[in-house]
């Protein structure tokens, strides 16, 4: 086992549960916020098991999910883009518990959870599908193009599965105000989408051809 990356990628899940924690029950003003603790449950409980998966099977994959620092200025926008919508999305949560605003009844936040952990199936699928995935736009050594399986019905799965992850986490946190904030997320994500296209068309062999076999980016049928 590497020691090294274990410790890493503890340090960063650990940061990440405090951070979405303090973003989350600090606006609520309190621990009591089901909604806030039923999110918590399902972002991070699926992430500590596929970490551990990752980290036993396909040490290489989990060390490129965790380096995230985008090299592209473009793209590093769209990343910043992100980490707005979720930082006043989360806060926006919070505060829709705190003062009472209209809240969604807790039939709609289960619906949303049982998506949300449904998405992370085909989240992992897609990790399965193709271990050259990094969180960054990138070609490795010996990178080939997957267009079997998800890959197949569309040529970005990971970004339609993050489409789903996204939009059901304000329904989880039970704000449609959360939910306004996070529609920017098809923008953004469409916005990264095109710039990775032009960068493997250049660097990726194959994906001119692949883009021509497979005609939907994101959505089958729409886009």
């Amino acid at each position: 086992m590497n020691l090294k990356l274990l410790v890493g990628a503890l340090v960063k899940f650990l940061a990440g549960v405090v951070l979405v924690g303090l973003l989350v029950f600090l606006p609520a003003g309190t621990f009591a916020f089901f909604n806030g603790r039923l999110f918590m449950g399902i972002l991070f409980v699926p992430m500590f098991i596929a970490g551990i998966v990752m980290m036993f099977k396909n040490p290489k994959l989990l060390q490129s999910r965790l380096d995230a620092k985008e090299k592209q200025r473009d793209q590093s926008l769209v990343v910043k883009l992100s980490g707005l919508m979720f930082l006043a999305g989360f806060v926006v949560a919070g505060l829709n518990f705190r003062f009472g605003w209209f809240q969604l009844p807790k039939t709609v936040s289960i619906v949303a959870a049982v998506v949300f952990l449904a998405a992370y199936a085909l989240y992992a699928e897609v990790l399965r599908e193709n271990t050259y995935l990094s969180r960054t736009i990138e070609v490795q050594e010996n990178q080939k193009v997957i267009d079997t399986g998800l890959y197949g019905i569309v040529r970005h799965p990971m970004y339609s599965v993050t489409l789903l992850l996204f939009l059901s986490m304000p329904l989880v946190l039970g704000s449609v105000y959360s939910f306004v904030i996070f529609l920017a997320y098809p923008l953004i994500i469409a916005k990264r989408i095109k710039g990775e296209e032009a960068f493997l068309e250049k660097e990726l062999e194959g994906y001119s051809e692949y883009k021509q076999k497979v005609k939907y980016r994101l959505i089958p049928f729409v886009w």
